[in-house]
């Protein structure tokens, strides 16, 4: 599923009514109707609606929405809320035929705002993906009423208010309980800041001609992506068909991350998964994971410490987790960054002073599993800066670095060094424990070393990690309880999902 920004937006409507020919009005037809169909999830037929309408084509999608509705017997009452002369072209042709159906439609906002509070539905099509700033009047006091009330708020495209785009702007915007996307979800639907605003969201087929439409290098990793490209265990293959593994870190007064991070990976399929942590770590750690082997790193007052061990021979390396700051540790991973010749994954305190110019040079590939604060001292830019700008921030350091990188948050973006992006959305709040990034690692590895696909790999293992997530706090757990722990004992239920 591909995710837009507002010009890719315009660009598809554009070739579809230049060059496939397909009219304004008939794209808005088309629009309005598939909108419908998804909002009468939401619409009892005892409810109240009201349908607010801007100028543009998203208040002409909203004469569609009113007077589908009202054909099919709803209780719809009409608002435009601008005046009539700023409603042109394919708008203005709905409003007509909205007439020429026999309904009115009012502009009377002395009446509107008092009159909300009456309504079971509130439908906004007010403004679309053009907005950029602060809300002007009438909008903003029509959305600042309609978030009041305990009305069932839906959206058109994006809530009003809601910029389509990465943005700095501070956002005052319609919240809506739902929105109905139109034809592929906008960038800010995965943005921190904007994400909120429009609750559930569905996206509907407008009848866009797919096949001409211009390419975005921004996609939503869905279920059935990772149907299509799990890897598949074929009868014959033994425990080195699937990955010989090395997990790099822990410390004498961390181990748990590193044991978490190794059963992650055996748990999600690793044949043979290696523990490089300190001697004083291993006797807290053998206990939990019993499947592994181990590699004595030297150690200074329970830090890893000096040269990195003989990493040839494995397929993939992750390092970091529980490993800590102590600045013995820096000399370690530049020995690692130099050795390593498979797939690195570099994650928590391994990020903490990351040599990027040697990182630059390797020729095999390193994936950063950053949060955005991580993420946020490696760029160096703000924190705020990751929160507003996400996809352009990463794709720019992904490309100047040569690097993959895993942006972790509600929406995870996995970005390739050719600034191609993946973005996925599984997962809740239950993952937000200590932990959780170190089982993530522990995934992701087992990935690396299944697929040739590394992007393929990355979003996996993410979806497989919050899908997990999702499932226990339904059957078993809730947020509040769940462990990192938890998650990797409910890997073989996701797995298995995907294996019937």
């Amino acid at each position: 599923m591909d995710i837009v920004t507002a010009q890719e937006m315009y660009e598809w409507d554009r070739v579809a009514i230049g060059e496939a020919g397909i009219t304004g009005a008939m794209l808005m037809e088309s629009a309005g109707r598939a909108v419908t169909e998804d909002m009468l999830r939401h619409i009892k037929s005892s409810d109240q609606v009201v349908v607010l309408i801007g100028a543009g084509n998203n208040g002409g999608d909203g004469f569609v929405i009113a007077r589908t509705l009202l054909n099919r017997g709803y209780n719809v009452e009409t608002w435009q809320v601008v005046s009539d002369d700023k409603v042109r072209g394919d708008a203005k042709t709905h409003r007509a035929l909205f007439q020429s159906s026999g309904y009115t439609y009012r502009t009377d906002l002395d009446e509107l705002v008092p009159s909300l509070e009456r309504y079971d539905v509130i439908i906004d099509a007010m403004l679309g993906i053009g907005v950029k700033g602060n809300l002007r009047e009438p909008f903003s006091t029509i959305v600042r009423q309609a978030n009041v009330q305990r009305a069932r708020r839906l959206a058109v495209d994006l809530p009003t208010g809601v910029p389509a785009d990465e943005s700095d702007d501070d956002i005052d915007a319609f919240r809506a309980d739902a929105t109905t996307v139109i034809a592929a979800p906008k960038m800010s639907a995965f943005l921190e800041r904007t994400r909120p605003f429009y609750g559930e969201w569905s996206v509907v087929e407008i009848g866009l001609p797919v096949n001409e439409l211009p390419k975005t290098d921004r996609k939503v990793w869905t279920r059935e992506d990772v149907k299509r490209t799990l890897p598949i265990r074929e009868a014959n293959s033994h425990k080195g068909s699937h990955g010989k593994g090395v997990v790099i870190g822990g410390s004498k007064h961390m181990p748990g991350s590193i044991a978490m991070s190794a059963r992650a990976a055996l748990r999600s399929g690793s044949g043979l998964i290696t523990i490089a942590t300190v001697d004083s770590a291993i006797p807290s750690v053998a206990p939990f994971i019993q499947e592994a082997t181990y590699m004595g790193l030297e150690e200074n007052d329970g830090f890893a410490t000096g040269q990195a061990p003989d990493l040839s021979g494995f397929d993939g390396v992750a390092f970091g987790m529980g490993i800590g700051r102590d600045p013995d540790t820096r000399g370690l991973l530049k020995g690692v960054l130099e050795k390593v010749e498979a797939p690195l994954l570099i994650d928590a305190d391994g990020l903490y002073e990351l040599p990027l110019d040697q990182v630059r040079a390797r020729r095999n590939p390193t994936v950063l599993t950053p949060h955005p604060g991580e993420f946020a001292r490696l760029a160096e830019v703000s924190i705020s800066d990751v929160i507003a700008h996400p996809f352009s921030l990463s794709r720019q350091f992904a490309k100047e670095y040569g690097v993959y990188l895993v942006l972790k948050g509600p929406s995870t973006i996995i970005t390739s060094p050719d600034g191609e992006q993946l973005v996925d959305t599984s997962g809740n709040a239950g993952l937000a424990k200590g932990g959780s990034g170190d089982v993530l690692s522990g995934v992701l590895l087992a990935m690396m070393m299944q697929t040739d696909s590394l992007m393929e790999a990355l979003a996996n293992g993410c979806f497989l990690h919050g899908s997990t997530a999702e499932h226990l706090t339904v059957e078993k757990h809730s947020m509040t309880d769940l462990l990192a722990s938890d998650v990797i004992e409910g890997l073989p239920v996701t797995f298995r999902t995907f294996s019937c």
